[in-house]
């Protein structure tokens, strides 16, 4: 890593031990087997843990906008409006998660409060959610927005950025281990819409019980190896409110907030009411959720794949160019979209998202490593990137919902492609060049307690 003069609160971290380089085999010279072969089980648990949570989460989640107006009955219009709801709740959730996070370091609180949340999400929505839906729609948009919220949308970006530092704490990238997680969808979603047609409660019930296999996985993660997780323990502990504000400061910080508001928010907002459109365009409700179910399923397996691949590509293109990559990437699917209506056709334009989510995925936290201090990692991740990306949905949802109900689906489409080809245009200028790294004025993150961590290799 390049020296930087440390500055700030990361300046009063303690001292650790120097870089030590892995081995081929991906173990540190010098550590006991007992600790590589830990190493070796985090990595493996860590990607099973990834693995039940998608399973958790796609089983009520990947036919979410199909469950609300088939099941509930919502219009489009009101649909929209539980997706911004749902924004709105992510935007009070992800600071805290984040900020909590970065004091945890690599202690599991958060994911055990996480756990319990995932195991009550079968009578959550039997009883709770999808009644007040219907009798209370206000109350429902309040109640359901805060679970889904804590439970999953920001539980997720949680759990990623806790495996991205497990990561670099044993010395594995986190694309070999959210790659399983991407299998997990791909696999309940398979199923999710075999068991829709049949009763959606199938899938909510079946959630509640992949959620234990979570919680189990979870608890059996441990981090053994004393001396450099006390290091890492002692710097997240040194995480405080000042250091969060102070990322308003930083030109870096709103560059990467504007393309992920204008950018990565329209294509998520486009993306969850993608499979309404999708299904519409085939005979009947039955058969098009089941060709729904079977085509995002394929499409996550390819996804899976494009996990492994991505930190190859992102790593040869940088993660300024790579985010730019996946810019394009939404506004061609999201146009495509609006141009095509055979479902031969828009089968293959769904497809395009197995290539853009791995690149953006690790291409986000390669710039956030590159470009802030690692010990806020997770704070950078969930505020950066992901409240960003809610706060832009809350507010691009209620007007594309305006759009779906006054002009179809396909001319907004067709809207919202030009806006993100506009603003990834816009963040050619507004990203931070990769080869500036830290800004001067950022605590360097050797002070973080991560220095001393391998550099990502092989298990």
């Amino acid at each position: 890593m390049t020296e930087h003069t440390t500055t700030g609160p990361a300046a009063a971290a303690p001292p650790v031990s120097p870089v030590v380089s892995p081995r081929p085999d991906g173990a540190v010279p010098g550590t006991a087997p007992g600790t590589r072969s830990r190493r070796r089980l985090n990595f493996t648990l860590a990607s099973a843990a990834l693995f039940m949570f998608f399973v958790t989460w796609s089983l009520p989640w990947s036919l979410f906008s199909i469950w609300l107006t088939q099941d509930i009955g919502l219009s489009a219009g009101r649909s929209s409006l539980v997706i911004s709801a749902n924004a709105v709740g992510c935007l009070v959730t992800m600071p805290l998660y984040g900020y909590v996070q970065d004091k945890l370091g690599l202690r599991k609180n958060l994911l055990y409060w996480i756990g319990g949340l995932m195991l009550l999400v079968g009578p959550m929505y039997i009883y709770v959610y999808g009644p007040l839906l219907k009798s209370h729609f206000a109350l429902g948009l309040v109640v359901g927005s805060a679970y889904l919220a804590m439970a999953f949308a920001v539980a997720v970006a949680t759990l990623e950025s806790y495996t991205e530092r497990l990561g670099r704490f044993h010395g594995f990238e986190l694309g070999r281990a959210r790659m399983f997680g991407s299998l997990g969808w791909a696999a309940a979603t398979f199923f999710a819409g075999r068991l829709f047609n049949i009763d959606p409660k199938l899938n909510f019930w079946a959630a509640s019980v992949s959620a234990a296999v979570f919680v189990a996985l979870i608890a059996a993660i441990r981090v053994t190896d004393g001396r450099r997780s006390a290091a890492v323990d002692a710097a997240a502990s040194s995480v405080s409110l000042t250091d969060v504000r102070s990322l308003l400061r930083y030109p870096a910080f709103w560059g990467l907030l504007l393309f992920v508001v204008a950018v990565t928010a329209t294509y998520n907002t486009y993306d969850q009411m993608f499979p309404s459109y999708f299904s519409s365009l085939f005979g009947t409700r039955a058969e098009g959720n089941q060709m729904y179910s079977d085509l995002n399923s394929f499409q996550v397996f390819l996804e899976a794949g494009g996990m492994a691949l991505a930190p190859f590509l992102v790593n040869r293109l940088g993660p300024k160019r790579s985010l730019l990559l996946s810019g394009c990437i939404m506004a061609t699917r999201i146009g495509l979209s609006g141009l095509v209506t055979d479902p031969l056709a828009i089968s293959a334009v769904k497809l395009m998202h197995a290539a853009e989510l791995p690149i953006m995925l690790i291409a986000i936290f390669k710039y956030i490593n590159q470009h802030f201090e690692s010990r806020l990692s997770s704070s950078i991740y969930l505020v950066g990137f992901q409240l960003a990306a809610q706060l832009g949905a809350a507010i691009i949802s209620p007007l594309a919902g305006i759009g779906y109900d006054s002009l179809g689906f396909a001319p907004t489409y067709l809207l919202m492609a030009g806006m993100v080809a506009v603003f990834t245009a816009v963040s050619v200028a507004t990203l931070r060049p990769d080869a500036k790294g830290l800004p001067e004025s950022v605590p360097d993150a050797s002070a973080s307690g991560l220095d001393g961590v391998p550099e990502p290799a092989s298990l």
